[in-house]
């Protein structure tokens, strides 16, 4: 049976300072990865949990909306460091208002660092990874709202339909090129992104009354599924949007 072991594998995990990157990234190496994390503000508490666990940990500052700037990054450090074996594809932003007040400001954010940096972030990846006939895993992190509508949050909506029908595609056009694409739609997670409405006693009330796990998810709780589909697992896994929602689709 094929093994769970990361052993020697490099992963390049974006928005790794907190939650749920930074619970892929701890995930990862505990696997036996070693990480490079990337995002816009110190990932210092992800360094030393990532190197206390035995493995390494570089970190990369850089403004994840400014695409060219992440592509860049990911290449400086594959030309720089080595090959990367693992693209996790998490940072992501989301604004809030009803869709007949939404802003175009909120809507270009949103979908620029949601799903444009992460198209061409997996199209650098790939690039790199043909060009020396490398096999790889990308994992983006999808959303429940791949699935459903929500409300309130038309960009973030259409930012994670998108990404998963991009990991499809993906997974159409490199699973036969050694390239595995898939995705994790978390559910309900008490990460800095849920925060306004774990604050909201009636919304906070209502989600919860619907997970049949009984409780909202925890960051680590997305690493197990993030550790299957960058392993050796899953090498016959392509264009899956895996739920991890504590039942929340099933109800």
């Amino acid at each position: 049976m094929a093994g769970f072991s990361l052993k020697n594998k490099r992963a390049f995990v974006t928005g790794a300072n907190t939650g749920i990157g930074q619970g892929i990234a701890i995930a990862l190496a505990e696997a036996g990865a070693d990480i490079i994390a990337v995002g816009r503000s110190s990932m210092a508490e992800t360094k030393a949990e990532v190197e206390r666990l035995g493995q390494s940990c570089a970190e990369i500052i850089v403004d994840l909306s400014d695409m060219h700037a992440a592509v860049t990054a990911l290449e400086h450090d594959w030309d720089s460091s080595g090959p990367i074996d693992i693209l996790v594809n998490n940072a992501g932003i989301i604004r809030r208002a009803d869709a007949i007040d939404f802003t175009e400001e909120d809507w270009d954010a949103v979908i620029d660092l949601n799903l444009k940096t992460a198209f061409f972030l997996c199209q650098a990846f790939a690039r790199k990874a043909f060009a020396t006939d490398q096999e790889g895993r990308i994992i983006n992190i999808a959303s429940l709202l791949s699935f459903q509508g929500g409300i309130r949050i038309p960009s973030y909506t259409a930012s994670k339909s998108g990404l998963a029908g991009l990991t499809r595609l993906l997974a159409c056009e490199w699973a036969a090129k050694g390239i595995n694409v898939n995705a994790i739609a978390p559910g309900y997670i008490e990460t800095n992104n849920t925060e306004a409405l774990r604050n909201d006693e009636k919304r906070h009330t209502e989600i919860l009354g619907r997970i049949p796990a009984g409780r909202w998810g925890q960051p680590g709780d997305i690493g197990g599924a993030a550790v299957f589909l960058a392993s050796d697992a899953a090498t016959y896994v392509h264009g899956v949007v895996l739920p991890v929602d504590g039942g929340w689709l099933a109800r």
